[in-house]
C-alpha cells in the first residue's frame, strides 16, 4: 500500500511540474530489474541500440527524455554484485560495483521493451558488451532514480550535445509539443553518424562535424550554441550534455549572457576525457 501511495505522489508531482513554469527533477521509486537482450541494431554509424525485454521490464518508470539507468556488469571473476534495496532507493557498495550509466532511449510498456543506445568506442565496458551481446544475454538494470521534468510552457528550447547525448536529444525532440520552437545542435564525427530525428517543425536541427576522430575536442559546439539569439521577452529552456570540459563554457554563457535561473537550464557532463567511469553528481 505504501508503494502505491509513493507512486501516486511522484506521478502527481510530475503532472504538477509539467503544468508549471519551471523545470524540476522528480524522483521515481527505484529498483533492480533483470532483463534479457531481445535484439541489437546499429543506429547510424556511431550508436548501437540494445533492446532489452523480459518480465523485469514490467512497471518500468519512464517520464523524461534525460532519465537514465545503470547497466550492472559482473566482476572480472564472473561474480555479480548488485545494490541492496533501501526503501524506495538503493544502497550502493561504493566502487566495487561495475556499472555504466545510459539514457533510456525508449520504453514500450505494451511490448515490454527498453531501448539503450550505446555510443561505440574502443575499450569501453558497455560498448564491448553491446557488440558481443546476443539474444537472451542477461543485463541487470538499476533505475531510473528520477528524471528532469520540463514544462511545455517555455517559448523556446535549446538542446545541444555530442554523440553520447544524441539518444536523449532524439527523445527530447520526439516528446516536445509539435508546436515547440527552438534549436538542436548535435556534434558527431561525420554525416555517417547522423540519424533521422522527429523534430517539431519550429525546431531547427544543426549537425556539427568534428572532421576527425577526436570526440570531445574543439569549440565548434560551444560556438554554435552561443551564436543563438533568443528573441526579447521569450523564455528559453537550455539542455546540454557531452564531454565535461567541452561544455564548460556553456555554463558561464547561460548564467552570464542569458541570465537564466537555475531551474531553466540543465548542463551535464556525460563523460570526461581520460576518465573511464566519469559520473557527474547530477547525472
Amino acid at each position: 500500500m505504501r508503494l502505491a501511495d509513493h507512486r501516486n505522489r511522484h506521478l502527481e508531482r510530475i503532472a504538477e511540474v509539467r503544468a508549471g513554469l519551471h523545470a524540476e527533477k522528480v524522483g521515481y521509486p527505484i529498483g533492480i530489474r533483470e532483463t534479457r537482450v531481445v535484439r541489437t541494431v546499429m543506429v547510424g554509424a556511431g550508436l548501437l541500440r540494445v533492446t532489452l525485454g523480459g518480465a523485469g521490464t514490467e512497471g518500468f518508470e519512464a517520464h523524461s527524455p534525460d532519465e537514465h539507468v545503470k547497466l550492472l556488469f559482473p566482476e572480472a571473476d564472473g561474480s555479480l554484485r548488485l545494490p541492496e534495496p533501501n526503501g524506495t532507493m538503493l544502497r550502493w557498495a561504493g566502487s566495487v560495483l561495475r556499472s555504466r550509466q545510459y539514457t533510456v532511449r525508449r520504453y514500450d510498456p505494451v511490448a515490454g521493451e527498453i531501448d539503450i543506445d550505446v555510443a561505440l568506442h574502443d575499450g569501453g565496458l558497455a560498448a564491448d558488451w553491446a557488440r558481443e551481446a546476443g539474444p537472451g544475454a542477461v543485463m541487470h538494470l538499476a533505475g531510473p532514480p528520477g528524471g528532469l521534468i520540463v514544462p511545455h510552457s517555455y517559448d523556446r528550447y535549446l538542446l545541444a550535445g555530442d554523440l553520447t547525448a544524441l539518444p536523449a536529444i532524439a527523445r527530447w525532440l520526439e516528446e516536445l509539443p509539435r508546436s515547440a520552437k527552438g534549436w538542436a545542435f548535435v556534434e558527431v564525427s561525420d554525416a555517417t553518424q547522423e540519424i533521422e530525428l522527429s523534430a517539431p517543425e519550429g525546431v531547427e536541427v544543426r549537425w556539427l562535424h568534428t572532421a576527425g576522430p577526436s570526440a570531445g575536442d574543439g569549440d565548434a559546439l560551444a560556438r554554435a550554441v552561443t551564436g543563438v539569439t533568443v528573441p526579447d521577452g521569450e523564455r528559453v529552456y537550455v539542455w546540454v550534455a557531452g564531454e565535461a570540459g567541452q561544455i564548460k563554457p556553456l555554463r558561464r554563457w547561460v548564467r552570464d549572457e542569458l541570465r537564466l535561473e537555475k531551474a531553466d537550464y540543465d548542463i551535464t557532463g556525460y563523460w570526461k576525457r581520460g576518465v573511464s567511469d566519469f559520473d557527474e553528481d547530477d547525472h
